[in-house]
């Protein structure tokens, strides 16, 4: 009887894709559920090696090696969309869970597909056209001006350029890429939404994001948004549109612009646990980490609901910063209330490189960001 017991009850085995802060996060949840988890990525400290019960260093890109990953699970997730697809729809067919499953990610991975697949499923998004080489957007010049992305490898802010006149030309990319008509932009919002094997659909409420123009990062975002009744109804609409057109169990983060004229457009779709939804680990009742776990193993979705207003301030390294990481003024920061500082085990930093962040609970936006402002200005990532 006891041998049949521990068969019974053998853990499951989740596979991670990416061992960046977001499968540091996820295993940061994980370790409360009954689960081995297994974490392939290049390199041989990367954030989440130190958490997962197992991690393979190999590269996410490469067919055979995450083919070989996927026959050691028996679920597989990823924590970054730039991962060998092949290799995905190969375990698919094989029978192995995958989720987001390959064929969501595929439209995902892909800008020139995303935007086509929003036009298909008449999702509200800006205008665009797909250019293959940078001297075609001579052909352009009425539609300026302009988002160009690359169609793929963009990530954090790369691989954007805004092309307002000709002169910019000079600095585009010359590789496939979309350009995006330039919406006049009231708020920046994102909501994030889940869904399970069986069907259970769940929404967050929508958080406005703030961005650094230096880095075209997010800065920090406040929860929930400051935003009409009608308008958080119309935004989780369009992300649960998007994430029942992908057909796909997984948790997705759907990036919006609200315009000047009310509208509500798609910007991108994240395939996963995203930037946006850090703050729901102190701020709602159930984190986009816990939720993601559930869904991996078809559970009933949490709940959703905010707990306090909250605000989530990036944490990244300073102009002219490289080298072993230090973290100027921290002792100041953590004797404060209401704030939880959250480092994501780079040992490293950089200009621009994603350190950590900090979320601040609060009564109201005023107190959110007057604490903000001290944070910024006494929490400094240096080398």
């Amino acid at each position: 009887m006891l041998v049949k017991f521990e068969l019974m009850n053998k853990p499951l085995r989740i596979g991670i894709l990416g061992g960046g802060q977001l499968g540091r996060m996820l295993l940061q949840t994980a370790a409360n559920y009954h689960v081995e988890t297994f974490v392939l990525e290049s390199g041989k400290n990367p954030p989440a090696s130190s958490l997962c019960h197992y991690f393979i260093e190999g590269d996410i890109k490469d067919y055979d090696t995450v083919y070989k990953f996927g026959k050691l699970v028996d679920v597989l997730t990823i924590e970054i969309e730039n991962v060998n697809l092949e290799a995905l729809f190969k375990l698919e067919e094989e029978g192995l869970k995958i989720f987001p499953r390959p064929s969501a990610l595929k439209i995902i991975k892909d800008k020139g597909l995303q935007k086509e697949f929003y036009k298909q499923h008449r999702i509200p998004t800006s205008e665009f056209y797909l250019i293959n080489r940078k001297h075609e957007l001579n052909s352009y010049f009425n539609f300026l001006p302009v988002a160009q992305k690359l169609r793929n490898g963009g990530y954090d802010g790369k691989g954007v350029e805004i092309l307002r006149d000709e002169t910019d030309f000079t600095k585009a990319f010359d590789a496939p890429c979309v350009i995006e008509k330039l919406v006049s932009i009231r708020k920046e919002i994102s909501v994030i939404v889940a869904k399970n094997e069986n069907g259970e659909t769940s929404v967050y409420p929508p958080v406005e994001m703030v961005f650094d123009p230096r880095y075209n990062l997010v800065d920090y975002l406040l929860s929930p948004a400051e935003l009409t009744e009608a308008q958080i109804n119309r935004a989780q609409s369009i992300a649960i549109d998007v994430m029942n057109a992908l057909d796909s169990p997984g948790i997705f983060a759907v990036e919006m612009f609200l315009d000047t004229n009310g509208n509500i457009l798609v910007n991108e779709t994240a395939p996963r646990a995203h930037n946006s939804g850090h703050q729901s680990i102190e701020g709602n009742y159930s984190s986009q980490y816990e939720m993601q776990m559930r869904v991996l193993q078809n559970f009933p979705l949490g709940d959703t609901s905010s707990i306090k207003p909250s605000l989530m301030l990036n944490l990244i390294g300073e102009p002219k910063c490289t080298g072993a990481v230090k973290y100027k003024g921290l002792e100041e920061v953590m004797k404060m209330k209401g704030v939880y500082i959250h480092f994501y085990g780079k040992h490293e930093t950089k200009p621009g490189r994603k350190m950590g962040h900090v979320t601040i609970l609060g009564e109201d936006k005023d107190e959110l960001l007057q604490k903000a402002e001290f944070i910024k200005d006494k929490l400094k990532v240096i080398s």
